[in-house]
C-alpha cells in the first residue's frame, strides 16, 4: 500500500508538472494556427458496420466546461441489443481553460470509481505497424459496471497516455504552432462478462478509425 500511495504521489507530481509547462508555453506563445475538423462532426456517420445509432448531447454546461469547438455524441445498438456511447470532442486550438480532458478527472465526479486501467492493443489496417494502443478503463458505481476505451488523436497522431499527450501538445505547440486536438471515447454498460464487452467495443473501434481520419486533420 505505501508503494502504491509513493507511485501515486509521483504521478500526481509528474502530471501537475505537465500541465504547468503546458500552460506557461500555451500562455507564453499565444498565437496558434486555428485549424477546424476535415469536415463538421455533425456528419460523422449513424450507421457503422451492423451498428446504427442516435445522437445525442450533454448538457450545454458540460461542453462549456469542456470547451470543445465541435462534438459528435452518439448512442449505438446493434441488432442483437448491445450498446456503446461515442463522444468525439474536437478542438481547434487549446489553450488554458480550453483544454482536453481526461476521464480520469471527471468520471469519478459523476459517482463513477475507477477500479482498473490498463492499455489495449487492437489492429488499425493503414497505420504503420499495423497495431496502436489505446486506454481501457473500468468503472462501477453500485452494481453497474462500464468499460471505457478512449485515446487522444491529435495532430497525426493516436496517443494512450495523459503523459504524452501533454508533451506532444508542448512540442507541436512550440515547432509546429499548433495546438489543435480531438479526444476519441467508447463507453459501454458491462451485461454479460467485461470481456465479451470489450471485445465488440474493441471490434468497433477498429472500424471507427478510417472514418475518424476523414473528420480529424493529419500532422
Amino acid at each position: 500500500m505505501k508503494k502504491m500511495n509513493i507511485l501515486s504521489s509521483k504521478r500526481s507530481l509528474i502530471a501537475s508538472g505537465l500541465m504547468l509547462i503546458t500552460l506557461l508555453v500555451i500562455n507564453h506563445f499565444g498565437h496558434f494556427k486555428n485549424i477546424n475538423p476535415l469536415q463538421p462532426l455533425s456528419g460523422f456517420p449513424r450507421h457503422i458496420g451492423h451498428w446504427y445509432g442516435e445522437t445525442g448531447r450533454f448538457d450545454q454546461k458540460i461542453y462549456d466546461i469542456l470547451g470543445v469547438d465541435d462534438f459528435f455524441l452518439c448512442n449505438y445498438k446493434s441488432h442483437d441489443g448491445k450498446q456503446i456511447q461515442l463522444y468525439i470532442g474536437y478542438y481547434n486550438n487549446q489553450r488554458e481553460g480550453d483544454l482536453i480532458h481526461s476521464p480520469k478527472n471527471c468520471m469519478p465526479g459523476s459517482g463513477w470509481n475507477i477500479i482498473h486501467t490498463s492499455i489495449k492493443e487492437l489492429t488499425v489496417p493503414g497505420r504503420d505497424s499495423g497495431k496502436t494502443n489505446i486506454i481501457k478503463m473500468i468503472l462501477k458505481k453500485g452494481n453497474q459496471k462500464q468499460v471505457v476505451l478512449y485515446w487522444f488523436q491529435s495532430r497525426g497522431r493516436i496517443i494512450s497516455s495523459e503523459y504524452r499527450q501533454k508533451i506532444y501538445l508542448v512540442l507541436d505547440a512550440i515547432l509546429k504552432h499548433r495546438t489543435d486536438g480531438s479526444f476519441v471515447r467508447l463507453i459501454a454498460p458491462v451485461v454479460q462478462t467485461e470481456a465479451e464487452t470489450t471485445g465488440y467495443m474493441g471490434d468497433f473501434a477498429q472500424q471507427l478509425f478510417p472514418i475518424l481520419e476523414e473528420y480529424l486533420p493529419e500532422a
